[in-house]
């Protein structure tokens, strides 16, 4: 079985896992996917490159599926067949901490995403109990790749509690931020884009942003006064992780707005915290989905009106993961998502 491994700092390996040229086990209450598409996404670059704190290494990246299931074992719903395309939520969750007890799983204090704190999906079969696989309704394999990180930027719109009458700021335009501009856009707010490359910009706008703003040729805090007629925007969603962009959505936020943050910060972040108390301002964190966002997601991608081949920078093979990760490394503000194909037509 086809299997890729982040080793080492920079180092990956395609290798063959046990149970090569066969299937793996199942058991009661689990299902077995066959592999079809796994997208590369920021956390997978920050582990290659030796940047993620929340890796544990070795570990098979992944955690952006799009697979068939293959055999469902005793125990699993009728609603998941052999022959079904899906997608995975790829969290865990105790059910016994303070998150899960406050009905909020994505944020559970014991989390371990696949490639992250354990062994991911880039790899030809993958097993999981049946409540982390989610039926994609219409949407091929390839799409389903996308669904994970769009999820996240859905479940930040979510937490800011954006409404048809606020100007949501998103720094920031990778898939992530691609999917808080879609939601806001959605829920009828006017949405302004901010990233430092033009290209995303203008894909921002057709997925609903009204505004752009590139933050390395134009005045931010000027443009922001202009666009909002002075009152700043109600919400800021970051989805860089930067300590620039977190000092900018406290800054560029309006009074008694909300500010959502989703990126980790690589660094130490210094704040003017009199804006928190002046500002009166609702800062609050993001973490991974809910089912309910993946649920909106393949709604939204259902409709056919996403662009999806411009989301996808590259598609390659196992053999050339390796490769196309370097060329990420080279050029990471140029590539949206990478998918390595599996093959299985």
């Amino acid at each position: 079985m086809k299997t890729i491994k982040i080793t080492a700092e920079r180092q990956m390996s395609l290798i063959d896992t046990p149970n090569t040229g066969e299937t793996p086990q199942i058991k009661g209450g689990e299902v077995l996917l066959r592999i079809k598409y796994v997208g590369f996404c920021g956390s997978d670059l920050s582990t290659f490159l030796g940047r993620n704190p929340m890796v544990r290494m070795p570990v098979i990246p992944g955690h952006e599926v799009g697979a068939v299931i293959e055999h469902i074992g005793d125990d699993v719903p009728e609603g998941l067949k052999p022959g079904m395309t899906v997608t995975v939520n790829p969290y865990t969750n105790c059910g016994k901490c303070a998150s899960c007890r406050n009905g909020r799983p994505n944020a559970c204090q014991h989390n371990e995403t696949l490639g992250v704190q354990r062994d991911g999906a880039m790899r030809e079969y993958l097993v999981l109990p049946w409540e982390k696989v989610i039926p994609a309704g219409l949407l091929t394999p390839r799409t389903c790749a996308l669904v994970e990180p769009m999820s996240v930027g859905f479940h930040a719109v979510s937490r800011a509690q954006v409404t048809d009458i606020d100007v949501v700021l998103v720094i920031g335009c990778g898939m992530v931020g691609m999917g808080a501009i879609v939601r806001s856009a959605q829920r009828g707010a006017t949405v302004i884009a901010a990233d430092i490359d033009d290209g995303k910009l203008a894909l921002a706008r057709q997925l609903g942003a009204a505004y752009t703003i590139n933050t390395t040729t134009e005045d931010v805090h000027a443009r922001l006064l202009d666009i909002t007629a002075g009152f700043s925007p109600d919400v800021v969603i970051e989805a860089v992780g930067s300590a620039q962009t977190y000092q900018m959505a406290v800054d560029e936020v309006a009074f008694t707005g909300r500010v959502v943050c989703i990126g980790y910060a690589k660094t130490e972040v210094s704040f003017q915290t009199k804006y928190f108390v002046q500002k009166e301002l609702d800062i609050r964190g993001s973490r991974n989905a809910m089912p309910s966002d993946f649920r909106a997601v393949i709604h939204y991608l259902e409709r056919g009106t996403c662009p999806v081949d411009r989301l996808i920078s590259m598609e390659t093979t196992p053999e050339e993961a390796e490769k196309a990760m370097k060329k990420w490394a080279e050029e990471p503000g140029k590539v949206f998502r990478i998918l390595i194909s599996f093959g299985h037509e």
